[in-house]
């Protein structure tokens, strides 16, 4: 491998890295939105939905199924919080960027949702039960 290789590889490296950092700040963003009064219920709801799936610990679509398992954390999360955050008043928008990056200086642990966990369990465990019935 060359030297311009192994550039090209950090530097798509550290360009990941930034995308997963931004993710996980405009999530907390959202977490903050969602509990500020002034929030219309329609992005509130989806800031809800949002913030549950991406603090589950577990995934929808889990990551070992080849190619779907990462569509949640590539294209489906991006979605939901750009649409959350468009539906967003603005001023409401600006004090929760200011939580977030309070609480990203903070270095707090990020909160985990085991009710998304258990809601995702769920879902799996019905799609599961409806598939068996077909077959059967």
């Amino acid at each position: 491998p060359s030297s311009t290789d192994d550039a090209d590889m950090k530097h798509l490296l550290d360009r990941l890295r930034g995308w997963a950092r931004n993710l996980k700040r405009q999530t907390m963003v959202l977490w903050f939105c969602y509990q500020h009064p002034q929030t219309p219920w329609l992005p509130k709801w989806i800031s809800v939905f949002v913030v549950a799936y991406a603090l589950s610990p577990i995934d929808l679509i889990p990551d070992f199924i080849p190619v779907l398992g990462y569509l949640d954390d590539v294209i489906i999360l991006p979605l939901g919080i750009l649409l959350a955050i468009r539906l967003m008043p603005a001023q409401v928008l600006e004090e929760c960027r200011f939580k977030a990056s309070e609480w990203e200086k903070s270095h707090r642990k990020r909160p985990a949702n085991r009710i998304a966990a258990v809601i995702v369990v769920l879902v799996w465990l019905v799609a599961a039960g409806s598939l068996a019935a077909c077959l059967l």
